[in-house]
């Protein structure tokens, strides 16, 4: 059997004879080539060089064509930020600077970046396209909705849901068109990687999510093809959602128990992949550490719809050889590896005594607020609820990333991110709070400490 049946016989949820290795590289895929993830993102031939270095060292059964969750946005006017080891961030949102939905067009192959991306996708599935897998990554409705209307929309959902509907109705008509282009560009798979469905709850998933997103499942299942239904962040109580929405395979990262996911997947005869940990084990950590990470999933995963994988889009910075570690382990050639070292021995960070201190302090653990939307929106929420408080509050991002913000994050207690703490007492996990709620925590933190 070769990689490419391997993946798509897991992705429909049939027996394997090993699980099959889908290495989600993005912006990774520009260190391997040495630019920068901007000059990455902006050239076909450096995403085609790129994705051809990654299946050169890595021999993965699949592949992405591209990770990039702004695409979309910035075709329909979104700006974004582009950065040298990260993927873009939208920095504006055309329906809260006054723009009508109705003003917004569905993108198309000249549009924005998608010339671009396009050709390196169609190059990438002529070169690769009969030996492994490859999905085509687009943003999933609730995330592009947004992108679009910006941090509002939780409002809306309370005091305008029609309007929310009308958004997500149009969110749907660009994911399936995006899906329509990626496939006929040659994609085997089209992934729907919707991040910020973590911020919401099981009803509000059920309501303004799932129509949209079966639609999409819809059609590419119309067009006798894969899909695959992406979250991240701690969107534990919607993966069954998830499943409802029907599609073939449901992806996940570190935040969620793999055992979880196999078990409610398996009750709807949905297939699962993830949850390789990014950071502490796939940045940060040794051979050893990520081969013995992959193992644990693998031993969860089973040989039945089961797909192995990061738990998103892989770091810039992530060592090869850790990456090579695991793809030694699928192939059952794992060699002798120096003896396991602890990956944070050595890192010392001192918490402030955040009692004595004349400022309330709020420390936000993330992945990375320019890489990870959830992320983003939630330091969004930190900086307009601070902003009225002066020198009272101080606020920092602890960017998990960096092996300093591990330890702090660990110090804290804190396990799933995005995580607000105040004053060292986690608040607010996973879920990007109203401003207003925000404001009135600080306020109290503030009237605590007499400031």
């Amino acid at each position: 059997m070769n990689s490419k049946q391997l993946v798509l016989d897991a992705l429909y949820n049939k027996g394997v004879e090993r699980a099959p290795w889908v290495p989600f590289v993005g912006c990774h895929a520009a260190s391997l080539i040495g630019v920068s993830a901007e000059d990455f993102f902006k050239s076909s031939d450096n995403i085609v060089k790129g994705v051809l270095k990654a299946y050169e060292l890595y021999r993965p059964d699949g592949l992405p064509a591209l990770f990039d969750l702004q695409v979309e946005a910035e075709a329909m006017g979104c700006e974004l930020k582009y950065a040298e080891t990260n993927p873009p961030s939208v920095t504006t949102h055309p329906l809260e600077q006054g723009k009508k939905l109705e003003d917004l067009k569905i993108p198309g192959e000249q549009d924005g970046r998608f010339p671009v991306v396009l050709d390196a996708t169609r190059r990438i599935c002529k070169e690769l396209g009969d030996k492994i897998a490859i999905y085509g990554l687009i943003t999933g409705p609730f995330t592009l909705a947004l992108h679009l209307m910006g941090t509002d929309i939780f409002y809306e959902m309370i005091d305008e849901p029609e309007n929310v509907h009308k958004l997500m109705q149009f969110c749907k008509k660009v994911c399936i068109n995006t899906s329509r282009m990626y496939l006929d560009a040659g994609v085997d798979i089209i992934a729907v990687v919707d991040p910020m469905t973590s911020q919401i709850s099981p009803d509000n998933f059920a309501e303004f999510v799932s129509p949209y997103a079966t639609a999409i499942f819809d059609y590419v299942k119309s067009r006798d093809k894969g899909c695959s239904f992406f979250v991240c962040g701690n969107a534990k109580n919607n993966i069954e959602e998830m499943c409802k929405c029907k599609p073939h395979n449901v992806s996940i990262d570190e935040n969620i128990p793999l055992e979880y996911v196999k078990e409610v997947c398996q009750k709807y005869g949905v297939s699962f992949g993830g949850n390789i940990k990014l950071t502490v084990t796939m940045l940060f950590g040794t051979p050893v550490d990520n081969i013995n990470d992959a193992k644990n999933c693998m031993a969860i995963g089973g040989t039945k719809g089961y797909i192995l994988s990061p738990g998103c889009d892989m770091p810039f910075a992530t060592p090869v050889e850790n990456v090579k570690a695991i793809t030694s382990l699928v192939h059952g050639e794992v060699a002798e590896f120096l003896e396991y070292t602890n990956v944070l021995e050595g890192i010392e960070v001192k918490l402030p005594d955040y009692a004595k201190e004349k400022q309330v302090i709020i420390d936000v653990i993330t992945l990375d607020s320019e890489s990870c939307a959830p992320c983003q929106y939630m330091m969004e929420a930190v900086r307009a609820a601070a902003a009225g408080f002066g020198d009272k509050v101080r606020y920092i991002e602890h960017k998990v990333k960096q092996k300093e913000a591990v330890v702090c994050m660990l110090q804290l207690g804190v396990q799933n991110i995005p995580t607000i703490c105040i004053d060292g007492v986690i608040k607010y996990v996973s879920i990007i709070p109203d401003v207003e709620q925000l404001k009135k925590s600080i306020q109290e933190a503030v009237d605590a400490k007499n400031l």
